[in-house]
């Protein structure tokens, strides 16, 4: 029994209980993003669809992303059936593990402080938090990235290739997650393995070279199947523009992160991957689906944009939306910005000061130890993304999660090397710490001013760090310093973050594009959180609608992704889920089925998810996600209309803004179907409540006869 006690260490069991406390609190209600569920509960029906990670289950064309993250979503899903909390399941529990990754990468080479250190300011990161909460795919993917750190400092200590070759394979596998995403740790994982392994330069490089063999290899293992299979016998591969997995790796998720969707391989039009939320209601996926599609072009001024949401969201307070997805211009100060430095930048003061102080440490001993090579190591995993997020055009707030174990690892190191010399009385090293302490407490300060924080609190965070500073320099005079005033501090600069935090897991409207503290999910333009609950008029730019009453961001839960097999109009919560959809358009289209492949054919994934969601019918959304991917022709379309695999298409009134194709597509319904008058299919409470912005209205129900 004391053996067991000597091995556990409580500090750390209680760091893993905070994070899973802060990663699961209210996770049932925290809603899900219904693109990438619908393609969950579509990947539940068969192997076709789970294979290509499709959106429909008949297979028409996959999600913007690969497949194995959805994969293990697909799994929970299956085991405890389809639900918001079954598809965030393995999120939120990676993101705890993650946690623990933390401590037991650090401790081997700077101890239990710096390793619980680590672990805590991980735990607490808001916007790595926020991102846990939902079903995008950046938490699986950040524990892959771990676990291959993990491997490779074993291999080095070690000295094994096969360890090495472990940790690039793992790398390969996050690329079968996000794609180019993975990518981002690939210096730091070669720098760290050609500075650290105590092997001949020769041998390091042979290593090096059959890594980067086993690195491409699978990496690109899915994607040269998957092309390599003829496009009549495979879904489109969606956010594409020749249906290649290739092209969607290194353009739509490569080259236009980092130039914009205007640039490289454009789209044509300015979408985000991640849009469609379950925090909509029937106005949205009713008969608002021209609103909120409109909302969705992001970022962009135009056709069916609302002109005032461009900065500062609602009401420019927080969670701005300048820049093209909220993420501020571009620049070396853009990760200070008011929109991107209260979601990971709180502590990067601190790591400055940490920077100093490892240089310092080298400069004293002379020596680039192994301890200097594995900070090295941390500061090659931040540096090159901090360079990426100040520079790139096309990416969204919760992608800065990527950035939280370089800055957990970095804190903790920077505190004990700090310490060393605020202890030993090191000259101008041993002011490093509380200079360290009070700069970063001014930064968090200056992040509650820019967010519109009580001044009370602002001058309050000021005080305290001054308070501190002033302790600590007083302690210095003293023979024997205690460690206590120096790590308090330290724990004093978390309490910002945690309660930034705190304010995150309380928001049940960001599933999509989740944003960490007061700011709302609307930032990138994010219009279908907000505007299927309205109801009435919107008139953009105010805070009211039309009809006078106050029109507010949605805060909570009121539209769960619900499997078709729950009971036909009620879950768990008592709430109607066909409140997510056109009730009444779905009471026709049963009538008037007559057992086609395709139950209904959408212009986007955004008009389709609830349909999927909420029935057991294939709908095939015909443009993708934003409606602009060329994955039919007029001459396919009308073949599989002649075939009978499709007889109705709903069609927003979007005001056209997709590529040619795509219109000539619409152009081809507009022209051999048959318009179904409104009040055949219209539900009374959505046509009471439609939205929209965009300059052709609502939406339009056609029928093909033939």
């Amino acid at each position: 029994m004391k053996t067991i006690k000597k091995r556990v260490d409580y500090l750390l069991v209680g760091i893993l209980v905070l994070s899973a406390g802060l990663n699961f609190y209210n996770l049932n209600n925290a809603g899900s993003n219904t693109y990438y569920t619908a393609a969950v509960k579509s990947m539940m029906q068969n192997f076709h669809a789970f294979f290509y990670a499709s959106f429909d289950p008949v297979g028409f064309i996959t999600v913007d992303k690969p497949p194995v993250a959805l994969w293990v979503q697909t799994l929970s899903a299956k085991i405890f059936g389809l639900s918001d909390f079954s598809v965030l399941l393995p999120e939120a529990l990676a993101g705890v593990f993650s946690v623990y990754l933390m401590y037991i990468l650090v401790k081997p080479k700077f101890g239990r402080a710096a390793s619980l250190l680590s672990s805590l300011v991980l735990a607490c990161s808001p916007i790595f938090v926020a991102v846990v909460r939902t079903n995008n795919v950046d938490s699986i993917l950040i524990v892959t990235l771990l676990i291959a750190t993990w491997a490779l400092m074993k291999a080095v200590d070690r000295k094994k290739l096969g360890l090495l070759i472990l940790s690039v394979f793992l790398i390969g596998v996050g690329f079968n997650i996000k794609m180019l995403q993975a990518y981002m740790v690939v210096p730091a994982i070669y720098l760290f393995y050609w500075i650290a392994v105590k092997l001949n330069w020769k041998k390091r490089l042979l290593h090096l070279a059959a890594a980067m063999v086993v690195l491409a290899g699978v990496s690109l293992s899915w994607a040269l199947v998957v092309d390599s299979v003829p496009a009549s016998e495979r879904p489109y591969i969606g956010s594409s523009q020749t249906n290649s997995v290739l092209e969607l790796a290194f353009g739509y998720n490569g080259i236009q992160r980092l130039l914009g969707q205007d640039n490289g391989t454009s789209t044509g039009v300015q979408k985000q991957d991640n849009s469609s939320s379950t925090n909509t209601s029937k106005e949205q996926t009713g008969q608002n689906q021209s609103g909120t599609a409109a909302i969705q072009a992001q970022g962009t001024t135009g056709a069916g944009t609302p002109p005032n949401f461009q900065d500062g969201g609602m009401d420019g307070k927080g969670g701005g939306t300048s820049g093209m997805f909220g993420t501020g211009s571009t620049g070396p100060l853009r990760l200070f910005s008011t929109e991107l430095s209260g979601q990971i930048s709180w502590l990067l003061p601190f790591i400055l000061f940490a920077v100093i102080g490892l240089v310092g440490e080298y400069l004293k001993s002379k020596q680039f130890d192994i301890r200097l090579k594995f900070a090295a190591f941390w500061l090659a995993w931040l540096i090159p993304m901090m360079v990426f997020f100040s520079i790139a055009e096309f990416f969204h707030q919760y992608y800065l999660s990527m950035m939280g174990p370089a800055i957990a690892a970095l804190v903790g190191i920077g505190w004990t090397i700090l310490w060393n010399f605020f202890t030993n009385k090191e000259g101008w090293k041993s002011r490093l710490l509380p200079s360290g302490i009070l700069v970063t407490f001014l930064f968090e300060s200056l992040i509650l001013n820019q967010n519109s924080q009580s001044k009370i609190l602002v001058i309050g965070t000021v005080l305290v760090g001054a308070v501190l500073f002033v302790l600590m320099v007083l302690r210095m005079k003293k023979e024997a310093i205690s460690p206590a005033l120096p790590m308090a501090a330290l724990l004093a600069l978390l309490i910002l973050p945690l309660y930034w935090t705190g304010i995150t897991i309380n928001k049940t409207n960001n599933a999509s594009t989740p944003i960490a503290g007061p700011g709302s999910g609307i930032s990138g333009m994010r219009g279908g959180q907000f505007a299927g609950k309205m109801g009435g008029n919107f008139v953009p730019g105010s805070t009211e609608k039309q009809d006078g009453s106050n029109m507010t961001p949605p805060t909570s839960q009121q539209a769960g992704s619900i499997p078709a097999s729950a009971p036909a109009n009620i879950d768990d919560k008592g709430m109607d889920t066909k409140t997510q959809l056109n009730t009444g358009l779905l009471s026709y289209l049963e009538k008037n089925y007559d057992g086609e492949k395709y139950f209904l054919a959408t212009d986007s994934t955004q008009s389709a998810a609830p349909y999927i969601l909420n029935t057991d019918y294939a709908v095939m959304a015909m443009g993708g996600f934003s409606g602009s991917d060329p994955a039919l022709t007029p001459a396919k379309l009308e073949e599989m209309a002649k075939s009978g695999y499709v007889k109705y298409f709903l069609i927003s009134g979007r005001g056209g803004r997709g590529l040619e194709q795509s219109q000539s597509v619409t152009q081809w319904i507009k022209d051999n179907c048959v318009e179904v008058p409104s009040s055949k299919w219209q539900s009374d409470s959505s046509s009471q409540g439609q939205t929209s912005f965009g300059p052709g209205g609502g939406d339009t129900l056609y029928v093909y006869k033939g």
